[in-house]
C-alpha cells in the first residue's frame, strides 16, 4: 500500500454512551462505527446536531475513549494511557470556540506554547511559529494581543498553534460555527490550502455543506451510525435521502433538483456554481436547438 494511502485513523466497532441524569439507561451516541481515514486525504463528516459527528471526532485524539470497540491512530490504541501524548502529537484538534484554545497574551507566544511544551529548541520553535502564522495569514499580527482580534482571526491563530506542532492530521470540529461569513471564508480557505499542500491529513466536522465540496470523501452520520460514505458528487446527488435525515444538499444541487421537478433532466452532481451554470446553460441551449 502506498504511504499516502495508509490508514492513519481507524475505528473498529466504536461504541460510546452518554449518561444522562434523567435516564435509567445510558444513551448510545456512537453505535458500532467502522471507519478508516487514509493519510494525506481530506475527509468531511456531516450530520445534524446529535448525530454523533463531534463525539466521533473527540475519539480521534483520545479526548474521549471507546466504551466498546477501539480506535487506532498510526496503529496505537487510544485506550493505552502511555500512548496518549504520542497520539495527540499526531492528531491536532481545532474546536468551535477559539477562545477556549488561546492561552497566551501575545499571538506568537500562543502559537509557540505547544512546541515549547514538546521541548523543541528555541530556533526550531521560532521557525515553526513563523511558518504557521504565515500559512494562516496572521504573521503581521504576531505581536498583537489575541483578545483584540476578531473571531475569525482568533480561529486562525488557534489553527496556527496546532500547525506549529506539525501533526499528521488536524481535526476541525465545526471550526466556523461561531464565525461571521468573512471569518468562515478565511478558515475554509486555510483548510483548502492544507488539502492542496497534501502534507496534513484533514478531517472536517461541519454542517455547512458548501465547506465540503472540495473534500476527497464525505461521511454522513445519523443516529450514531455512518449512513452515507463517498465522494461529494456521490453523496450530494442523493438529495431526498439527505432530506430524510435532516440535511440539505449544497445550493447548486438543490437548484438542479428543483428544476428536475419541473420536468427537466439535469445531473445532480454539479457542485460548483460554474458547473451548475454550465449544466443549466447546456440544457436550455439543447432545448432551443430542438
Amino acid at each position: 500500500m502506498n504511504a499516502m494511502n495508509q490508514g492513519l485513523i481507524r475505528t473498529e466497532d466504536l461504541t460510546y454512551y452518554y449518561n444522562e441524569a434523567d435516564r435509567m439507561m445510558p444513551l448510545p451516541v456512537l453505535r458500532g462505527v467502522d471507519l478508516e481515514i487514509e493519510q494525506g486525504t481530506f475527509t468531511a463528516i456531516l450530520g445534524h446536531n446529535g448525530s454523533g459527528k463531534s463525539t466521533l471526532a473527540k475519539h480521534f485524539n483520545a479526548i474521549l475513549l471507546p466504551e466498546g470497540g477501539r480506535v487506532l491512530v498510526d496503529g496505537m490504541d487510544t485506550r493505552n494511557e502511555a500512548l496518549v501524548i504520542d497520539i495527540r502529537r499526531r492528531i491536532g484538534m481545532v474546536f468551535q470556540n477559539p477562545d477556549n484554545q488561546i492561552v497566551a497574551n501575545v499571538v506568537e507566544e500562543d502559537v509557540a506554547f505547544a512546541p515549547e511544551n514538546l521541548g523543541f529548541p528555541p530556533d526550531e520553535i521560532r521557525r515553526r511559529v513563523d511558518e504557521a502564522l504565515k500559512l494562516v495569514g496572521m504573521y503581521e499580527f504576531r505581536e498583537h494581543a489575541p483578545h483584540l482580534l476578531s473571531g475569525g482571526q482568533k480561529q486562525r491563530v488557534a489553527i496556527a498553534g496546532v500547525l506549529a506542532m506539525r501533526p499528521k492530521c488536524i481535526v476541525f470540529d465545526e471550526p466556523t460555527a461561531m464565525l461571521d461569513p468573512q471569518g468562515r471564508d478565511d478558515v475554509v480557505k486555510i483548510i483548502r490550502r492544507l488539502r492542496d499542500n497534501g502534507d496534513v491529513t484533514v478531517v472536517l466536522i461541519t454542517h455547512h455543506m458548501r465547506e465540503t465540496i472540495d473534500a476527497d470523501r464525505i461521511i454522513v452520520m445519523n443516529d450514531g451510525q455512518i449512513v452515507m460514505d463517498g465522494t461529494p458528487k456521490d453523496v450530494f446527488k442523493n438529495v431526498e435521502r439527505l432530506k430524510e435525515i435532516g440535511l440539505a444538499a449544497p445550493e447548486t444541487t438543490e437548484l438542479l433538483y428543483e428544476l428536475n421537478k419541473t420536468g427537466m433532466d439535469l445531473p445532480l452532481d454539479a457542485l460548483s456554481v460554474e458547473e451548475c451554470a454550465s449544466v443549466i446553460y447546456s440544457a436550455f441551449s439543447a432545448e432551443v436547438r430542438r
